[in-house]
């Protein structure tokens, strides 16, 4: 009986003391700070070959844990490729900055994209004259294509 205590008391304490992994939404301190700050996120897709696209700064925000907003014209490559299965690969900042590679998912919820627009009016002062700012309106009509972005760490 002592012994299985032991054992048990041993792996209650192991348990108990065991550090909490990092989440996998927690993305570095300066990343978050150059999401937070940066104009534009640079961003490319895997063509059909397999082969990256051209690297194109966008327009984007950002809240908070691993997940940033934007949108595109519903008849761009990157929508077209994005609603085929293709990661988005991002840097942050600058074409050189911190690199991740996120999945897409396209958005339709009215208020989210709505309160994004409200976003983009603090942060892009052309949007606040009411130039490309994200309105549901556009979406729903199919105008615009919506995305939230999940940024994961890129391999290598």
């Amino acid at each position: 009986m002592g012994r299985t205590y032991s054992l048990l008391f041993m792996l209650a304490t192991m348990w108990i003391a065991a550090p909490e992994p990092a989440s996998a939404a927690e993305l570095p301190a300066e990343t978050q700070q150059l999401l937070r700050t940066s104009d534009y996120i640079y961003t490319a897709t895997r063509r059909k070959s397999g082969e990256r696209s051209g690297v194109a700064p966008i327009w984007f925000y950002y809240e908070g844990g691993d997940e940033l907003f934007f949108t595109t014209s519903p008849e761009s490559w990157k929508a077209k490729r994005l609603d085929n299965g293709s990661p988005l690969y991002v840097w942050v900042g600058e074409e050189d900055g911190p690199y991740y590679v996120g999945e897409a998912r396209e958005v339709t919820d009215a208020a989210l994209i709505d309160r994004m627009g409200e976003a983009y009016n603090d942060k892009y002062w052309i949007a606040w004259l009411g130039f490309f700012r994200p309105r549901s309106e556009r979406v729903t009509s199919g105008k615009t294509k919506a995305f939230m972005v999940k940024l994961n760490p890129a391999e290598g």
